[in-house]
């Protein structure tokens, strides 16, 4: 049974997106039929001192971009926790593929190091179940299969016991970045988006309207931040192969998510260029 459930984990996923084909160009009178390769932007370019986030594929879609600004752009991550990103996780039965795939668990990583290396803001937003939200009348199915696995349990809100190298603790080799000074930990998320924790009041409060997210899982917690963020009225940046999602019958969650990004986000970008736009930005801050 514990087998069929990881399984299934995460099977269900938002509306699937469809890449649009061709390519987008930005000069007037040039349809978004026609490709063009002086209209393939790089994903991190300086335009006048600054610098700015764009999406590098052509995908029949506009291309906004997002300048990195050091003074109000930060990182989110979600859920950097063993359940999602360790072989002994309870969900890596059907992650663990992408995971690997992506390089998902060193992307991250990169983007923490970066982030300590020019003291760039970082929010994560974890999610942990404790025993009260075992009673919750009703759930929708993959809360009842999270539930059911024991994923990201934890003893109490207040209660620390057995949480080191559980699979609601974070990922060891990460442990160092995200006790560093730069580093806010939120209050859990409890589905998927931040609607049920501080995730927005910290960054408000911060004078923070720019994000560069990344985090697991693609198509459930990460899209579902992206897209809430989005409405709160934050500019979003998704760095596309630090997340990954399931892949069941149902289909490869990453895929579907990626398509989602590129139709809401300002940009889609690599691990490499965002570190790239990121040292570019904040180049002042640089740790000596």
């Amino acid at each position: 049974m514990k087998i069929k459930n990881q399984y299934l984990l995460l099977a269900a996923s938002s509306v699937v997106a469809v890449a649009a084909v061709g390519s987008y160009a930005t000069k007037p009178g040039i349809t978004a039929q026609e490709p063009s390769a002086e209209n393939a932007i790089a994903a991190s370019q300086e335009n006048d001192g600054t610098t700015k986030l764009v999406t590098a594929a052509d995908l029949g879609l506009p291309k906004p971009g997002m300048i990195v600004d050091p003074t109000n752009t930060a990182i989110v991550i979600t859920d950097p926790q063993n359940d999602f990103l360790s072989p002994e996780g309870v969900a890596w039965g059907v992650v663990g593929e992408s995971v690997t795939e992506n390089g998902t668990v060193e992307n991250l990583e990169a983007l923490f190091r970066v982030a300590a290396n020019y003291e760039v803001p970082v929010f994560v937003s974890p999610h942990y179940y404790f025993p009260h939200d075992h009673d919750w009348n009703f759930e929708g199915a993959l809360e009842h299969l999270m539930h059911d696995i024991q994923m990201f349990d934890r003893p109490g809100p207040l209660d620390t016991a057995g949480l080191s190298g559980s699979g609601a603790d974070w990922l060891e080799r990460y442990k160092p970045y995200i006790s560093g000074g730069n580093v806010v930990v939120t209050s859990p998320h409890k589905v998927y988006g931040p609607e049920s924790n501080d995730l927005v009041l910290q960054l408000r409060k911060r004078g923070i309207n720019k994000i560069i997210l990344g985090g697991m899982s693609a198509n459930l917690c990460t899209e579902s931040h992206m897209r809430e963020l989005i409405e709160q009225g934050f500019e979003v940046t998704v760095v596309e192969d630090a997340t990954a999602g399931a892949k069941t019958p149902a289909g490869d969650a990453h895929k579907v998510a990626v398509a989602n990004f590129h139709y809401i986000a300002s940009a889609v970008v690599t691990t490499d260029q965002a570190v790239a736009a990121i040292q570019a930005a904040f180049k002042d801050r640089a740790v000596q």
